[in-house]
């Protein structure tokens, strides 16, 4: 049990952000019990809502105050367990701070309160010839304060980079209730660079309120194709041979013959689901030369074995490539009810080493895996399909998905390219970084958030109690 009145501090959240800003309803709670990482659950004590960074701060500083653990959480699409309420106490929700604050397209950046949807921007801004480079394909329910908490990426960054590259400053409200402004639009601003530190940090050293965002030029010209490979290795040796040219493609994606079986049965695009993996890649940039390098990557697809090339030669039919790709995840419920996606990296030689790995792990286990690829930077999303109601079949998932988690390691990779760390792959930064790596993380997180009460047990573990539920699993 908590050692704090739960209705007299949800009475006092409710002064703060008003009525509609608190949920207290046990039933509403259940929609907060995990995020997309849905293997634990644990219900918070109250969920608030804060409506301005003003609410917010009065929000972290009661709860500092008053001793409360604290989840931050956008709408909740994080895969590796980052909004789970470790400790109980409160989530605080920042959907409702969706301002777009300011759009400056001619010096080239955007401000935005942190529960903007990203796909919300795209809208405003594509319009006017311009985008926010980082796609992940939940953009069109991710926050942007989700984003940065993950540093999340996405199809286009193999070309464009991941969020940190696109992110020029923050508002962060500190545990204790301190509003931080770091970074900004002006160019070389001195001083160390805390906005680095806070992109990726997942909430464990503040509330990110506000962001501020690069815009770049959409492309003047693109060249997207679908490349159909009967054999996956062919397609996985084609992805480094490409690079390997010196050609940087906007987007380069692997998907393999289980995941094009769920896509095509759910959408019906056009996937050949007798292929054992196809490649989707697109070219940008200037319209004079794209050809030519539409032609070296066809050659390059070609050398290794391809069936077949299509290209995508109206707006139309780009269009329903990406559907395919980007709305992929939505599928899975024709496979399996239900679903863990993982998140490895590899050095790109080693892709087709680490499937064939991936594949002998999920059959010794007796597991059944799809797999989807950010392939042209060695990004991994293993799909391991169970169902949550056998307890035997979450177990082997669990071992399933460490096993190739660890794999990844081993073969020179990291855990996590794109998803964070989270609750779920905590227990692998030891393996991953030195003692002294690890103590100086620490520190850092001391500075901002001494408690430890910010989003305890993410990332580096904490000290703050877990909830009962998980302590087996911490062990």
């Amino acid at each position: 049990m908590p050692d704090y009145d739960i209705g007299k501090l949800a009475q006092s959240l409710r002064a703060i952000c008003g009525p509609a800003g608190v949920i207290a309803d046990p039933t509403d709670l259940l929609t907060y019990e995990c995020d997309a990482y849905i293997v634990e659950r644990v219900t918070p004590d109250l969920v608030v809502m804060p409506a301005t960074t003003d609410e917010a701060a009065q929000v972290m500083a009661l709860l500092h105050r008053e001793g409360v653990p604290v989840t931050p959480r956008g709408t909740g699409t994080s895969l590796a367990g980052g909004c789970l309420a470790a400790s109980g106490g409160v989530v605080v929700t920042t959907t409702r701070l969706k301002r777009i604050r300011e759009i400056d397209l001619r010096n080239r950046y955007a401000v935005l309160d942190a529960g903007v949807i990203n796909a919300d921007l795209h809208r405003a801004v594509n319009p006017h010839g311009y985008h926010y480079a980082p796609d992940p394909s939940s953009e069109q329910s991710c926050t942007i304060g989700g984003t940065v908490a993950t540093n999340a990426g996405g199809p286009h960054t193999l070309k464009w980079g991941v969020t940190t590259n696109h992110v020029l400053g923050l508002e962060v409200v500190l545990p204790e209730g301190t509003v931080l402004n770091v970074g900004g639009p002006t160019p070389n601003l001195s001083g160390y660079d805390l906005t680095g530190v806070l992109v990726g940090s997942e909430g464990t050293l503040g509330l990110v309120t506000g962001v501020t965002v690069r815009l770049v030029r959409l492309a003047d010209a693109v060249r997207t194709m679908l490349a159909i490979f009967d054999r996956l290795e062919d397609a996985t040796d084609t992805v480094t041979d490409i690079i390997g040219t010196g050609i940087v493609p906007a987007a380069l994606e692997l998907m393999d013959q289980t995941m094009l079986g769920a896509v095509e049965s759910g959408l019906k695009v056009g996937f050949p689901t007798d292929a054992e993996a196809v490649l989707i890649i697109e070219l940008d940039g200037l319209e004079p030369g794209l050809d030519e390098e539409l032609e070296a990557v066809t050659g390059v697809c070609e050398r290794h074995g391809v069936r077949e090339v299509q290209r995508a030669n109206t707006e139309a039919e780009r269009a329903a490539l990406w559907k395919g790709r980007k709305r992929s995840f939505g599928c899975i419920g024709k496979l399996s009810r239900s679903f863990v996606c993982e998140d490895g990296v590899v050095p790109r030689p080693k892709l087709s080493q680490a499937i064939r790995e991936i594949g002998k792990l999920a059959s010794q286990h007796k597991m059944r895996v799809a797999i989807i690829s950010h392939a042209g930077d060695g990004s991994l999303h293993p799909i391991l399909l169970y169902d949550e109601r056998d307890r035997a079949q979450v177990e082997t998932m669990k071992c399933c998905s460490e096993a190739i988690m660890r794999k990844c390691l081993e073969l020179g990779g990291t855990s996590s390219g794109e998803h964070g760390i989270g609750w779920e792959k905590a227990k692998y930064l030891p393996v991953q970084y030195s003692v002294d790596d690890l103590d100086s993380m620490r520190q850092i997180r001391g500075v901002f958030n001494p408690t430890g009460r910010c989003n305890p047990h993410k990332i580096l573990g904490s000290d703050v109690p877990l909830v009962e539920s998980l302590r087996g699993e911490a062990a």
